[in-house]
């Protein structure tokens, strides 16, 4: 069937007019109600942009310790920073203030949010200092102290586990006798 040209319907039309093959059931089901065609690409994927992009990208150039915030947090319901800041300008820029002074306001309102999280997470630790306990986690680490705490388990991992212990020790084995072989070679 390589040969015949269109879809799955006119290909089983253009077979059971030439007698090539028994009508199949589904056959006239399928003429009521076709199945929706879709436009083909030329081969060339488009790239997918949001309004709210080229903010981003100057939000990131402001910020560059930002980019390590995960942007995409699949369990998060909040977008991250970089998106809230390309957001609000664009909701500036709707309200009819210029482009300018909306990614000022927005940078100025960013800034003044990590602050107060800071200053929040610095009096939370002075309450517990008063009243004798440890102080909690940060709620607001940054994205590279996440990041190395979700590795830290994998990495203290590969030193107690035996079976991580014993495939480290053939894999030194393994290299000392390539080096031996190496000196009876006369390579070296």
């Amino acid at each position: 069937m390589s040969f015949m040209k269109g879809d799955l319907l006119s290909r089983t039309r253009t077979l059971v007019k030439g007698l090539a093959k028994a009508e199949p059931a589904w056959l006239k089901a399928m003429e009521q109600a076709p199945p929706a065609t879709f436009p083909r690409v030329d081969g060339k994927i488009k790239k997918i942009s949001l309004p709210e992009d080229p903010y981003i990208k100057k939000f990131f150039k402001r910020h560059p310790d930002s980019k390590h915030e995960d942007a995409i947090k699949i369990c998060s319901f909040e977008p991250p920073p970089a998106r809230l800041f390309g957001l609000r300008v664009l909701d500036l820029k709707e309200q009819g203030v210029n482009e300018e002074e909306a990614m000022a306001i927005a940078d100025m309102e960013y800034r003044a949010e990590k602050r107060a999280k800071k200053k929040a997470y610095t009096r939370l630790k002075q309450i517990a200092r008063l009243q004798g306990k440890r102080p909690p986690p940060n709620p607001y680490p940054s994205a590279i102290k996440e990041i190395q705490a979700e590795e830290k388990k994998y990495v203290r991992d590969r030193f107690f586990n035996p079976r991580i212990r014993q495939i480290v020790q053939q894999l030194k084995e393994d290299r000392d006798a390539q080096r031996q072989d190496g000196f009876r070679g006369g390579r070296w």
